[in-house]
């Protein structure tokens, strides 16, 4: 359980093993990036794209950040170590323009993108072939299928336009305009209706049997929003109209091959990543950013920008301080609220997952443990600091979705849940969990412990020190939940890149739009970046960052 992660370096990220000493104004690079991680990655290949010289800084051994893989469970068995399944990078416009596949990236499928197994072993599946998908949710309800199209349909009418909007900086004007436009004033307030409702509520009045209100509930699961949750209507309906139209799609090879590719697209481009080289501390003079602190002494200045792919307690409150922010801000900041830390089992199985059910064989990910009133139920634990008594659970099948991860016939599988916000997660608690996982799994799959060759069991506390940006095992940079989310996102006023301090960007997950792997925050930071050095013209957007520092003068 506690072996070594393998080193995904190559020979385009050198270790730091300078003596300390610093870069000063005249061999400053224009920009330095703190952590590799995918949005950081997307961050520095837009600079190098517009010839600024980049160096990147990454605490860990490891390009990758959470899109990481390695052989963990057992030898030949590839492990996707935090995040799995990409949708939203199949539809981001921003991962896209990156042309990525010429850099060695290729994507493959599940025959199927999603299963929901219910305590009672039946199965809806949702298919890139919407016919299934229909008749899947059909068996629960006569007319199901046909209210599943329409839903897809409606989706098909607007996706370009909101997605151009989801990814784009706010206030996203022209997608939002475009958007408009299809939708009509009638369209438009139904969607505003939808983005505030809860999953259930819109279960209870698209559907009549319990098969897609599951699909929806179970996506928005995704993230921490509870069927009750104003806002996991809109997450829910997102994800699994994405898997619809792009599927669940992973990376040939492993997790990491995504942030490999962006790597090599960035080295290629005569951009610096360098490992081992954690960033201690910002320095900022005047209210300006201007050099990063290492570990081992060194000073890097800036010629234009800091970009910071850091959780944004992490950067505020560690590497810039406190008293360097407005005190406004500081309060707003400690009302951040982190995501529920998560808990992940990977397996090396000798043969494919025995499912009862047969939906469930050809699936990507599975969701299982209970019920849409047993999601609510999980949502309540979590929300009282209570073990779940029924977990939960989202898994992969990893061999399943890309034959290269395990040896043929074998399969090479995940699960996780979460575990409640506490100050302390006990080993205790971390078995309990363990067992009633596999308990669940064992229901849907007898047999499924005889299978088992491997295991890697990554607690909160193993996923935080395997990834430090991931605090108290959290992933998602923040919550989803409707209150830090757009303009609150991660404090009210501050919805993107920009900070209260000059020519440092906020570029990680805590910013809009969020968790996910689709590149925005870090596409969003760059072009921040840019317009604030005159790049790509900053008069307007400068003034909305004047204004959205004057909310925090006292």
């Amino acid at each position: 359980m506690s072996r070594n992660l393998p080193s995904l370096s190559h020979n385009f990220a050198t270790r730091d093993r300078r003596s300390p000493h610093s870069v000063g104004r005249d061999d400053a690079p224009d920009a330095v990036v703190i952590g590799a991680g995918h949005n950081g990655l997307v961050a520095a290949n837009l600079l190098a794209d517009a010839g600024w010289n980049v160096v990147v800084c990454e605490a860990t051994g490891h390009i990758g950040g959470a899109v990481r893989s390695g052989e963990v469970a057992a030898p030949g068995y590839i492990s996707d170590l935090f995040s799995a399944f990409y949708p939203l990078s199949a539809a981001s416009p921003v991962l896209q323009a990156l042309d990525l596949d010429a850099h060695g990236l290729r994507w493959t499928h599940a025959p199927a993108v999603l299963a929901h197994l219910f305590p009672d072993d039946r199965c809806a599946v949702l298919s890139r072939d919407v016919a299934v998908t229909a008749a899947s949710v059909d068996e629960f309800a006569a007319g199901d299928g046909a209210a599943w199209r329409a839903m897809t349909e409606d989706w098909q009418a607007i996706s370009e336009p909101f997605i151009d909007a989801l990814f784009t900086p706010l206030p996203a004007l022209l997608p939002v305009q475009r958007l408009l436009r299809r939708l009509g004033a009638a369209g438009a307030l139904r969607l505003a209706r939808m983005a505030a409702q809860p999953v259930r509520r819109m279960g209870d009045e698209r559907f009549d049997g319990a098969g897609a209100p599951m699909l929806l509930a179970g996506n928005a699961l995704h993230a921490d929003l509870s069927p009750e949750g104003a806002g996991s209507a809109l997450y829910g309906w997102l994800l699994a109209m994405l898997g619809q139209t792009y599927g669940f799609p992973v990376p040939v090879g492993g997790a990491g091959e995504l942030t490999m590719a962006l790597a090599r697209r960035f080295t290629a481009r005569g951009g610096t990543i360098r490992l081992d080289c954690p960033v201690t501390s910002i320095d900022v003079v005047d209210g300006t950013a201007r050099a990063v602190r290492l570990a081992g002494g060194e000073s890097i200045t800036a010629r234009r920008a800091i970009l910071a792919d850091v959780a944004a307690p992490i950067l505020y409150e560690e590497l810039v301080g406190v008293a360097a922010l407005p005190p406004r801000f500081v309060r707003d900041l400690a009302n951040f609220e982190w995501d529920t830390p998560t808990l992940k089992l990977n397996w090396a199985l000798s043969g494919t997952i025995p499912w009862t059910a047969p939906g469930a064989i050809g699936a990507g990910t599975v969701h299982l443990g209970v019920d849409l009133d047993g999601l609510t139920d999980y949502a309540a634990d979590l929300a009282t600091r209570r073990l779940p008594r029924n977990p939960f659970l989202l898994l992969g099948q990893m061999t399943t979705s890309d034959a290269s991860r395990s040896p043929a016939g074998t399969e090479s599988a995940w699960a996780y849940t979460h575990l409640p916000p506490a100050t302390e997660i006990t080993e205790a608690m971390v078995a309990d969990q363990v067992s009633r996982v596999e308990a669940a799994i064992e229901r849907h799959a007898p047999g499924f412990g005889e299978l088992v060759v491997g295991r890697y069991v990554q607690s909160p506390a193993h996923i935080e020190a395997e990834n430090p940006s991931l605090r108290h095992g959290t992933v998602n940079g923040g919550t989803a939940q409707l209150h830090q989310q757009l303009v609150f996102r991660p404090v009210p006023g501050f919805g993107g890149a920009s900070t209260p301090i000059d020519r440092l960007f906020l570029a990680g997950s805590s910013a809009h739009p969020g968790g996910g792997v689709h590149g925005a925050p870090g596409s969003n930071a760059a072009r921040a970046a840019l317009r604030r050095a005159g790049v790509l013209g900053g008069g307007r957007r400068r003034l909305a960052d004047v204004a959205m520092n004057r909310i925090y003068q006292d």
